[in-house]
């Protein structure tokens, strides 16, 4: 299993439950890592063997500022799912949601953040369910 990773993927967006965070918005950062077998590309050394990480980055960024989530969960499994749609060839995909600014009163972090990883089989079974 061969793998894709982009990270720290600074995205500005208009994610949160508090009014502020939806009005003035906030940079977020993710961690996108796409699993595949990209064993032809490796072979071949052509680009139409694999997944552009180029085109991941753009979809990533489209997905996740299509509109306002309260919870960064939804964003990841929105990013996730939508990921395994628009590329055929990916089988896995880990999406690292990381909230840098998120409003925590007398708390000094470096990050808050939710993880999902989601499978083609995944996204299948939820289709059926619909």
């Amino acid at each position: 299993m061969d793998k894709i990773v982009i990270r720290g993927l600074r995205i500005r967006a208009n994610h949160g439950v508090n009014e502020e965070e939806k009005r003035d918005g906030q940079t977020f950062e993710l961690d996108v890592t796409a699993f595949l077998d990209a064993g032809s590309a490796r072979r071949t050394d052509d680009l139409a063997d694999t997944v552009n990480y180029a085109a991941l980055v753009h979809k990533t960024t489209e997905i996740f500022t299509a509109r306002s989530y309260n919870l960064i969960e939804a964003a990841g499994d929105d990013v996730a799912e939508g990921l395994l749609d628009a590329f055929p060839r990916l089988e896995t995909v880990t999406v690292l949601v990381k909230k840098p600014q998120a409003p925590i009163r007398d708390a000094d972090f470096d990050y808050v953040g939710v993880e999902v990883t989601m499978t083609r089989e995944d996204v299948n079974t939820r289709k059926q369910r619909f």
